[in-house]
């Protein structure tokens, strides 16, 4: 009876376990988190948008907060800009040209600055807030942009409208160099850009990515990544954006990123750019918009920190005469005494 009862049990116990393995592996092969990983107020879409654009720097000479792109050809970079320009204009438009046949070679080939504005007609305003686009880093000396170029771009060394050479960076003696930039010339916020879709990263854009990001943290330059292609990443996504936060995929492409560049987990975004999309619609925008905050929260603090000493004291400034006023003041003193 014993050793009947206890093969009875054993039976129980394999059937038991042989569910609970099966059950284990449902989960484990799950694409899914059971929960976002990352909190995300999908619903607040108007205070997010309505926060990036009342922003104004407090600076007087510093007219827009300026945003630098770059990243591996075809990572998405002009097409974020063309959908932060959706976004903040409620519709769509393209002031950044793309292309779809040319992900092999950077469809950038000039240092553009965009400009988002609002409004039509007299009612027009441009938003403080431009985004600087420039060729794709390829794998190679003589492909794509350098390295030293995105840095110069980085200090505002760079022309409007310079053209990239792949065969040779940027010198003081070209017609493309900014000798004497202005403070609206210097890049405020970096922003490395990655293809969620991408295999991996070849080891020499690595390393010119890690080349750019130490120039920019030598001069204190907020940086941040935009992880984009997440629908061509995880099918997940693609059926429902939000599911962004909890793809394992998605997460683990992060980790990964972050690891090989060296950004951290909380300055790392991902997006979902308009591609065949002709509506808008709310969840991509709440995820364009989510990174839009930290880039003028970012930028913002860089202006004050860094760009705020270039001003004179508000008393010197508003009052010109006051310290000649003091000194001679101090002046009749001496000579009274003498």
């Amino acid at each position: 009876m014993f050793r009947q009862q206890s093969k009875g049990q054993s039976r129980t116990m394999e059937r038991w376990l042989e569910l609970q393995g099966s059950r284990d592996n449902i989960m484990a092969a799950s694409p899914l988190l059971d929960k976002p990983w990352r909190e995300l107020q999908w619903g607040e879409k108007q205070k997010e948008l309505q926060y990036v654009k009342k922003y104004k720097p407090e600076i007087e000479d510093v007219k827009h907060l300026r945003v630098l792109m770059f990243g591996h050809v075809g990572a998405g970079k002009s097409s974020f800009i063309n959908s932060v320009s959706n976004v903040l204009r409620g519709r769509m438009s393209i002031p950044a040209l793309t292309s779809a046949t040319t992900s092999d070679r950077s469809f950038t080939i000039k240092y553009e600055t965009h400009k988002i504005h609002v409004g039509r007609g007299t009612s027009k305003t441009f938003l403080p807030l431009v985004f600087n686009d420039v060729m794709g880093l390829e794998d190679g000396n003589n492909r794509g942009i350098h390295a030293s170029d995105i840095k110069l771009a980085i200090k505002g060394h760079v022309k409007e409208g310079h053209k990239f050479n792949p065969m040779g960076p940027l010198t003081k003696d070209d017609y493309g160099y900014n000798p004497n930039p202005s403070l609206c010339d210097k890049v405020h916020v970096l922003v490395c850009v990655m293809s969620a879709n991408a295999s991996q990263i070849n080891a020499s854009v690595l390393q010119k990515m890690k080349e750019v990001r130490e120039t920019a943290s030598q001069l204190d330059i907020p940086q941040m990544a935009m992880m984009t292609h997440i629908d061509a990443a995880c099918g997940e996504i693609e059926k429902d954006v939000k599911n962004v936060y909890r793809s394992k995929h998605l997460q683990k492409k992060m980790k990964d990123f972050s690891a090989a560049v060296g950004i951290p987990m909380n300055c790392i975004f991902p997006v979902k750019n308009y591609s065949n999309e002709i509506n808008m619609k709310n969840d991509v925008d709440i995820l364009i918009l989510s990174a839009l905050r930290k880039m003028v929260d970012f930028g913002d603090d860089f202006i004050e920190k860094h760009l705020n000493c270039h001003h004179p004291p508000i008393l010197l400034q508003n009052e010109p005469n006051w310290a000649i006023s003091l000194v001679l003041r101090l002046w009749r003193f001496v000579l009274l005494k003498w």
